[in-house]
């Protein structure tokens, strides 16, 4: 009897293997090499873009059409988001230090949030997506993403937590003051480290020197409803690239241990759309390459997908992939039943999936 024969592999050790042989292809075909030429040139072309923004509010002064450039600034600054997401993500440099303090410059005095924060927050995220009680992305206090924190709340949080779905992406336009609300909290809690507290610093300088330069620029009424509607804008935006991806997927008990795969596939939705969708949601709308492969640059997925597609569908892993409407009309839909799902973890179909 062979070693292998008399030593079967066990079912974890196959499926890491699976990972290990998908890795292998992508390295293989030089999936993962960076692509700068790509990256300096998209940096360049938002920040000219930004640039001649903020000239055109200035020129055109006095003027209810500086509303239309408040929206092309959070349309701009979203795009910097990407960016900066990007580089957290180590998709540009080969050197960590470089896109570490890329992406603090585009998140801190460009964008005016911290990019320690994020990094930190998103980090967990990817390490356990839509695991209850790891994924910071399911734990939020607003919206409530599992039964667990519906049965928690009182008559009116109930009341709330049954029409949310409707009420997510109103909410939404307060999610760019959230961010940066969370950045501050973050950057000036008490133990904030040395670099943390100079991060402060700048975006302490980022957001006042914008708040302020608005309202030397504008009269009061125009300068608040410039800032209302650039915050709006931005929160959306951002808020309905991220949503799609994972919401309304399975959720992972709070204790199951998953194999890496299976873990970044099956709780990640892709959603279809061409160019114009992979410019507005800034690639993450290949959420399943991006969770698989992290690091990769963002022209890239695109690339691998039919290559992830193909192997998932050879072992039988379910790959997600609507279009964007679609996977609204599913994040509406479960956000407004959550407090309706099956409570008991024995009816997951991942618990199927692993007790088979």
């Amino acid at each position: 009897m062979s070693q292998l024969a008399a030593h079967p592999q066990s079912t974890q050790q196959q499926y890491t293997s699976l990972y290990t042989d998908l890795m292998r292809t992508v390295r293989e075909l030089g999936l993962l090499r960076r692509r700068k030429g790509y990256y300096f040139t998209r940096i360049g072309l938002v920040l000219t873009t930004l640039a001649g923004v903020g000239a055109g509010v200035v020129l055109l002064g006095d003027s209810w059409y500086q509303l239309l450039l408040a929206g092309a600034l959070a349309a701009v600054l979203t795009q910097v988001a990407f960016l900066s997401h990007d580089s957290a993500h180590r998709q540009i440099f080969h050197s960590p230090a470089w896109n570490d303090w890329t992406a603090r410059f585009l998140a801190g005095p460009i964008a005016g949030m911290s990019a320690t924060w994020w990094r930190h927050k998103h980090n967990r995220h990817h390490n356990a997506p839509n695991q209850v009680g790891k994924d910071p992305d399911v734990e939020l206090d607003v919206i409530a993403f599992h039964p667990d924190a519906v049965a928690k709340r009182g008559r009116t949080g109930r009341w709330i937590a049954a029409r949310q779905g409707w009420l997510f992406f109103p909410l939404l336009t307060l999610e760019g003051v959230g961010l940066h609300v969370s950045s501050l909290r973050h950057l000036l809690r008490r133990g904030a480290t040395r670099l943390e507290r100079v991060e402060a610093a700048v975006v302490v300088s980022r957001i006042g020197g914008y708040v302020a330069a608005l309202y030397l620029l504008l009269p009061v009424g125009k300068a608040s409803a410039f800032l209302g509607i650039q915050l709006a804008v931005f929160g959306i935006w951002l808020g309905a690239s991220f949503a799609p991806n994972h919401k309304g997927m399975p959720l992972v008990p709070a204790t199951m241990k998953l194999d890496f795969l299976r873990r970044q596939v099956l709780m990640s939705r892709n959603i279809r759309g061409g160019v114009l969708v992979d410019f507005a949601m800034g690639g993450l709308n290949y959420q399943i390459e991006h969770h698989l492969f992290p690091s990769m640059p963002r022209p890239t997925l695109k690339l691998v997908r039919p290559i992830v597609r193909e192997y998932c569908a050879r072992h039988d892993i379910t790959y997600t992939e609507v279009g964007l409407f679609t996977s609204y009309r599913i994040v509406v839909d479960y956000l407004n039943n959550v407090g309706l799902r099956a409570r008991d973890p024995f009816q997951c179909p991942l618990v199927e999936l692993y007790r088979k």
